[in-house]
């Protein structure tokens, strides 16, 4: 089994300015004269508590941190362990927190990164996080405007061990917000929104559903087809791989399908059926045609690669990379896995490994959820 990677990035000076009135912590001199003034570091402790809710799962995760008060030290305080990735012993700055999430996300391709911090700390992260990256923020600053923050920091804990556990999560966009701290300390509030970060929730069910709270098949392949054909772009493959579900995709279209094989589509229209790996491998990796797959899971096993779709080569899985799969299916069908993850088995264990960690997969219109992808 795969181990979920957590980044862990922790701005030890946030919420210092609270407690003594500052109305933030913004900035060094700001939060010198907030220690002057005999605040103390709670985002550290702050950081722990989330932590603790990991105990349970820690055999299945491993934390990547900063040094000290970046991280480290909040892992020993929750008892748990972790590899120290970054090292910096001076008062840490902006631009510290923004090294270790490059470090985390660059040379650890952590699953999830989890920050304890404020507006200020949400603000730093999105500067320099990829936007197809996971994060979730502990709340620890003062100002917690963001919607990129858990409740509490023990819900934010909740939802992380809920992702290590294999359990769905929804995914969503959630807004970076801050406000102007010179100006709200002379009691005038003027927030601005700075961009948006892929977040983790609790599991929600807003597709349409049938008496008894099931999912409708039918209405939900309809939802799920209407988001993938909104999203496809001109002049791009679309491979498309074989089952039920994206037969929906191209009952969208109105194009012709090959149940148990590989169509190719591009501008809206069938430009091959029924298609071998070599001919994948050709348009794709020979004459490098941009190409985007859509796949989805077999029901009961969770493959997603390696049963029924050996045209989807390891060669070409490579090439495209994960960045470039879509994964489709009903909520239903995930949840029939009983937190067993998707699996993938192309015959090369480096494409699995890629391939490997946390995956978004399209659940109805404009409704994704989490799922983690391990290597058999």
């Amino acid at each position: 089994m795969s181990t979920f990677r957590l980044g862990l990035v922790v701005n030890p000076l946030a919420g210092l300015g609270g407690s003594v009135a500052l109305k933030g912590s913004d900035g060094a001199e700001t939060a010198a004269l907030a220690q002057q003034l005999g605040a103390e570091a709670k985002a550290p402790q702050r950081a722990a508590y989330a932590l603790q809710e990991l105990r349970d799962v820690a055999d299945q995760l491993t934390i990547y941190t900063g040094s000290a008060g970046l991280g480290a030290q909040s892992c020993e305080l929750a008892g748990l362990s972790c590899e120290v990735v970054y090292q910096h012993d001076a008062i840490s700055t902006a631009a510290d927190t923004q090294a270790l999430v490059q470090c985390l996300c660059d040379q650890h391709q952590v699953d999830l990164v989890l920050f304890a911090g404020g507006d200020g700390t949400a603000r730093d992260v999105y500067a320099v996080v990829a936007e197809d990256q996971p994060v979730l923020g502990v709340p620890a600053g003062v100002k917690i405007h963001s919607g990129v923050y858990a409740v509490s920091p023990r819900a934010a804990g909740k939802v992380v061990a809920q992702l290590v556990r294999g359990e769905l999560a929804t995914v969503t966009h959630a807004d970076v917000m801050d406000i102007d701290e010179v100006a709200f300390r002379q009691g005038t509030v003027r927030a601005k929104r700075y961009g948006e970060m892929l977040v983790p929730e609790e599991l929600r069910f807003v597709q349409a559903v049938k008496m008894g709270g099931r999912e409708s098949d039918e209405m939900v392949l309809a939802d799920i087809a209407a988001d993938v054909v909104e999203r496809m772009e001109d002049d791009v493959l679309y491979i498309m791989g074989s089952g039920s579900t994206v037969a929906a995709v191209m009952d969208e279209l109105g194009l012709p399908n090959t149940l148990l094989g590989v169509d190719v589509v591009k501008n809206g229209e069938l430009v091959a059926a029924d298609v071998t790996a070599r001919q994948l491998e050709q348009w794709v990796i020979d004459e490098a045609q941009a190409a985007h797959l859509i796949v989805t899971v077999i029901g009961g096993q969770g493959h997603i690669f390696g049963r029924g779709n050996q045209q989807l080569s390891s060669r070409l899985l490579a090439h495209l990379g994960k960045q470039n799969i879509q994964v489709i299916a009903t909520k239903r069908k995930l949840q029939h896995l009983n937190g067993k993850p998707l699996l993938v088995d192309s015959g090369d264990p480096a494409v699995d490994d890629s391939l490997c960690g946390l995956m978004r997969v399209t659940t109805g219109y404009h409704d994704e959820v989490f799922v983690q992808v391990d290597a058999p």
